[in-house]
């Protein structure tokens, strides 16, 4: 008769429960899964069925009481490996929104502002336009199914234990914040340049003909303007979601050593 005691119990516990903590974290910060929109409750319900579903696949955890020193350190490591990933694939959305945020400071539309039901702040109208198409791009294209894919195969080539993360990792994900701004600054960079000239032009008329009403006329036009080269650079969208969202990605493939 085989003897069952709490150490035995707890290992078999942490069988199921280092994958939960990992899915669910990454469930709790990525984009989509992790909105404000989406109940606690459904997120974590999501990851306890995916857990379930790939419990059978995944290699054999190490038996650790989940209580125990070794186990609170592996219980870190886990929460820490799918924040990190989700927070990373947030940086991606977060490009897309500051390149609308820069058009629409350019267009005069900063005032014009929703509630981003991603993060539950106000954003401008044109940064939440730019957030909702990419989110159906990638939806349309099953990339959440590839973030579940990648996040899958991280337990094999980071596998459950009290080491995983390294201080490197981190600084790899810090360096994808300043390739945000640039990434953003490039999808903004042809309706920016086109304001500016137009308001360039209105400093020049100001200074020939100070008498007219330069914000009476000047706000219509850049509104027009920006409308128009929004629309007309929208069909180019999904290639830059396609190349942002490669590089995130690949960077998240790089994070869990995956290949």
């Amino acid at each position: 008769m085989m003897d069952i005691d709490s150490a035995r119990i707890g290992a078999w516990v942490g069988q199921f429960f280092w994958p939960f903590l990992r899915l669910s974290a990454f469930l709790l910060a990525a984009p989509v899964f992790g909105a404000r929109s989406v109940p606690v409750r459904v997120r974590i319900t999501i990851g306890l069925a995916l857990t379930v579903v790939l419990l059978p696949t995944l290699p054999a955890a190490p038996a650790l009481d989940v209580l125990s020193p070794a186990g609170l350190l592996t219980a870190v490591q886990q929460v820490g490996i799918g924040v990190l990933g989700g927070f990373l694939l947030q940086l991606f959305l977060a490009a897309l929104s500051f390149a609308g945020e820069m058009v629409s400071l350019g267009m005069g539309l900063g005032f014009a502002s929703l509630v981003d039901p991603q993060n539950g702040v106000s954003v401008p109208l044109l940064a939440q336009l730019y957030v909702m198409l990419v989110i159906l791009l990638m939806l349309a294209v099953d990339g959440h199914l590839l973030l579940l894919e990648l996040l899958a195969r991280s337990f094999t080539t980071l596998p459950v234990g009290p080491v995983g993360l390294r201080f490197e990792d981190f600084r790899a994900v810090a360096g994808f914040v300043s390739d945000m701004f640039a990434l953003g600054l490039l999808v903004a960079l042809p309706a920016v340049t086109v304001l500016l000239v137009v308001n360039l032009a209105f400093a020049v008329i100001s200074r020939a003909a100070p008498q007219l009403n330069l914000f009476a006329i000047g706000f219509p036009v850049s509104l027009l303007v920006g409308l128009l080269i929004v629309l007309l650079t929208l069909p180019a969208l999904p290639g830059q979601w396609a190349g942002i969202f490669g590089q995130a990605t690949g960077r998240l493939s790089a994070l869990l050593g995956v290949r």
